[in-house]
């Protein structure tokens, strides 16, 4: 059974005329939306943990053992946990629609890593709070402390971007595809990571679970999760019957 062809919608304006790639509208709205709810969701985390400080701990300020608000504390941890990387991961998905510029390097650092810097704010002072607490047993303070240092690195890894993208990667593969083809138009499917060049390329036809190939700019490709070009580029001219150009794209 043929493939179902689906074109994506948030572009809605080529960005061939521009020489620097810029998200439209659509994009950014969408971006917007993400990063929103991402606040959203740090928000709770971040009061979910001063529940746990202010609420949990309130029997052992009175020279109490904490024993029975263990359960409740080690609770608010993993939600703590669950609301700073789903944050984080939208944070994530809306960069990729709208990324920021290496040109300005402390706003890239931050738009980027900001899962991570929300999610430090969010353990630590907990955790400092565990092992400074006078009246919870060393057995209670080893538990909880660990499992939030556990539940951080966790939350920290998922937030991590280890390659994040940016307007200069998406200007420059831009200009790639369309040295290839003559338009700013890729293919990808929902289980691949790369994007291709056209419909007619053997890995979006390959069976997938929704038996669809999507196709947009370079632009939506990122913003559905795909994270670079194929590198069969060779073998995908031949397929979808292109010339490679006289010179290497990205050479002058």
């Amino acid at each position: 059974m043929p493939k179902k062809v689906v074109r994506v919608e948030h572009t809605a304006q080529s960005q061939a005329s521009e020489s620097t790639w810029k998200p439209t509208p659509q994009a950014k709205a969408q971006a917007t939306q993400l990063r929103i709810f991402a606040v959203v969701l740090w928000l709770l985390a971040i009061a979910t943990e001063v529940f746990a400080a202010f609420w949990v701990y309130k029997r052992t300020w009175k020279g109490e053992q904490a024993t029975v608000s263990m359960v409740v504390l080690i609770a608010a941890i993993v939600v703590i946990a669950l609301l700073a990387i789903g944050g984080s991961l939208l944070w994530k998905s809306a960069n990729r629609a709208d990324p920021a510029s290496k040109s300005d390097p402390v706003r890239f650092f931050i738009q980027n890593q900001l899962g991570v810097i929300i999610s430090m704010i969010a353990f630590l002072p907990l955790i400092l709070l565990i092992f400074t607490n006078k009246n919870m047993g060393g057995q209670q303070k080893a538990l909880a402390g660990g499992i939030g240092i556990v539940a951080l690195v966790i939350a920290g890894l998922a937030s991590y971007s280890a390659n994040p993208p940016s307007t200069e990667q998406y200007t420059a593969e831009t200009q790639v595809v369309q040295q290839y083809t003559g338009s700013d138009q890729v293919y990808w499917t929902k289980e691949g990571s790369v994007y291709h060049l056209c419909q007619a390329a053997s890995a979006v036809n390959e069976t997938s679970k929704d038996n669809t190939i999507y196709s947009g700019t370079v632009g939506d490709a990122h913003a559905n999760g795909k994270d670079r070009l194929t590198l069969q580029v060779t073998q995908e001219l031949k397929q979808c019957g292109l010339k490679a150009p006289a010179v290497a794209p990205g050479q002058s």
